[in-house]
């Protein structure tokens, strides 16, 4: 749409300046004929058309009419002077066409730099160069050959007619600028050193502009939403995780531009947590996402243990891994020694730089653990096999699925661990013991379970009723009385040999990496 709306544009420009469609027609022609060659050369490279493609030819839709223009108006020139349109058509070619050429090859000088850039900005921009360059010398050659033919034919003759009202209105709004350019052009001429004194203030200028203009990749942009991502201590467990996620979620609630915040713990680290916060309409709110971001950030400095990473989402991103901020420096090396040492140095080099903010490291290699050795000769001298304590310890600590509830509208996993006020303290290890049994206890052979009996009652509510009655009775627990007791409680009240954990087993702190990239 872009690049049609530019062709039409363009060609009302000539039409409002020429007043007259036969003339108005040859660069209006020349213009689509240059574009569609151009097509025909991205097909053989295999181009699409895409976005930077299409900006490509929008821009070089200016530089078509320009060649174009520069040719027709010197054969004009001639047939106005008298010359017949043939011969008008072959001089004006002629004395234009070093001209049209060395214009051409300037422009396309100019993106060369670009055709040769190197990484993410080259992979982008190599298309775009490529095709507006394509599309020059397209041009160059419509110029050289259609546009002049077109001039031989469709130029109308010097016309002894009155002008127009149209006409006559824009004779005089041009001859007032020229008036106007004449006025300007005679008091730069007096006043030569001013006028060069201007140049070089201007330069100066400019030149202490691009020193102080912020840069980028991509224009920043606020969709309204922005990504945060929580980087707590190393050592931080779970409940006071989940407590840092929770201030931090009331103190983003709490801002006036913020509309809801979604936030979770987790995602592969146990020191990690993600927010999405999605901000109010641009009318109803007094600040963008970075001005949003800004004023959070000392609020949120003010929680200890957590760090909270806000940035701002974009449309377009490129490069590098999912992170705590837009921009990655990416450190390698074939020593881990080494890596691990100059790691922390960098990011505190980094943080002491004014203009950067929110340095972080992915870098986690300090998270506790337990390290658990087990004297394999005194288990086995106690009947205990690697199986059997594997098994205890995950029925302890690794959220063990043992059994499913049927109540009469859902189902309920039911999942084995110890109480969670054991998960904090490694002396739990002391308490845990082992049973020597090695086989699974059954249920209803040893207690007063009830045994559930299979029918084949479909398609009425009697066979409803009875499922949802014999479930109930399977599965006490299900009730919602608290009369109700489970049917594994005579056998897990059952005397069984067990040892502790503590007579053939040793237990220490230890690190572990959190993340390993």
């Amino acid at each position: 749409m872009g690049l049609v709306l530019a062709v039409v544009l363009v060609v009302a420009v000539v039409l409002l300046f020429l007043h007259d469609w036969r003339t108005a027609l040859i660069p209006s022609i020349a213009v689509p004929v240059s574009l569609i060659v151009t097509f025909g050369f991205m097909y053989l490279l295999g181009y699409s058309l895409n976005n930077f493609s299409l900006m490509a030819l929008t821009i070089a839709t200016g530089f078509v009419v320009d060649d174009a223009i520069v040719v027709l108006e010197n054969v004009t020139r001639h047939v106005e002077a008298g010359m017949s349109r043939m011969e008008a058509a072959l001089l004006g070619a002629k004395e234009v066409g070093f001209t049209v050429l060395s214009m051409s090859l300037s422009l396309i000088a100019v993106f060369i730099p670009i055709l040769l850039m190197g990484g993410i900005v080259g992979r982008f921009f190599r298309e775009f160069a490529v095709t507006l360059s394509l599309t020059i010398l397209v041009s160059l050659v419509v110029s050289l050959t259609l546009t002049p033919m077109m001039c031989a034919r469709l130029i109308s003759p010097p016309s002894h007619k009155p002008p127009g009202r149209l006409a006559r209105f824009g004779a005089r709004a041009f001859g007032a600028v020229l008036s106007g350019y004449d006025v300007t052009l005679g008091w730069a001429l007096r006043h030569r050193l001013f006028v060069l004194a201007i140049l070089a203030l201007t330069v100066a200028l400019n030149v202490h502009l691009f020193t102080v203009v912020p840069k980028g990749f991509f224009p920043q942009q606020d969709i309204g939403q922005i990504m945060g991502g929580i980087q707590a201590d190393q050592s931080i467990s779970f409940q006071l995780m989940r407590e840092k996620l929770g201030r931090f979620v009331d103190i983003v609630k709490a801002d006036p531009a913020v509309d809801t915040v979604v936030g979770y713990t987790g995602g592969g680290q146990t020191n990690s947590g993600y927010l999405f916060i999605a901000l109010k309409p641009l009318e109803q709110r007094d600040a963008s996402a970075d001005q949003v971001i800004a004023r959070l950030r000392p609020k949120l400095a003010k929680v200890p243990g957590a760090t909270l990473f806000l940035q701002a989402m974009q449309d377009v991103r490129a490069g590098g891994r999912q992170s705590n901020a837009q921009y990655q420096y990416t450190l390698q090396s074939d020593d881990l020694d080494l890596l691990r040492e100059w790691t922390p140095k960098i990011t505190e080099a980094l943080r002491s730089v004014p203009d950067i903010a929110d340095v972080n490291s992915d870098t986690q290699e300090k998270g506790l653990e337990i390290d658990l050795k087990i004297d394999r000769d005194t288990a086995a001298r106690l009947g205990l096999s690697m199986a059997q304590i594997s098994n205890t310890l995950y029925d302890a600590f690794g959220q063990r699925q043992v059994s499913t509830i049927y109540a009469p509208l859902n189902q309920y996993h039911v999942v084995m661990e110890v109480a969670p006020a054991y998960w904090q303290d490694p002396r739990t290890l002391d308490d845990i013991r082992i049973s020597t049994s090695g086989g699974a206890l059954a249920g209803s052979a040893s207690t007063a379970a009830v045994a559930a009996v299979s029918t084949q009652l479909t398609g009425s509510a009697d066979a409803l009723s009875a499922d949802a009655v014999r479930n109930a009775n399977t599965n006490r627990i299900a009730n919602t009385t608290k009369s109700g007791a489970s049917t594994g409680a005579a056998v897990s009240t059952r005397f069984n040999l067990s040892v502790p954990l503590s007579a053939f087993a040793t237990f220490g702190p230890g690190t572990t990496p959190l993340a390993v990239n």
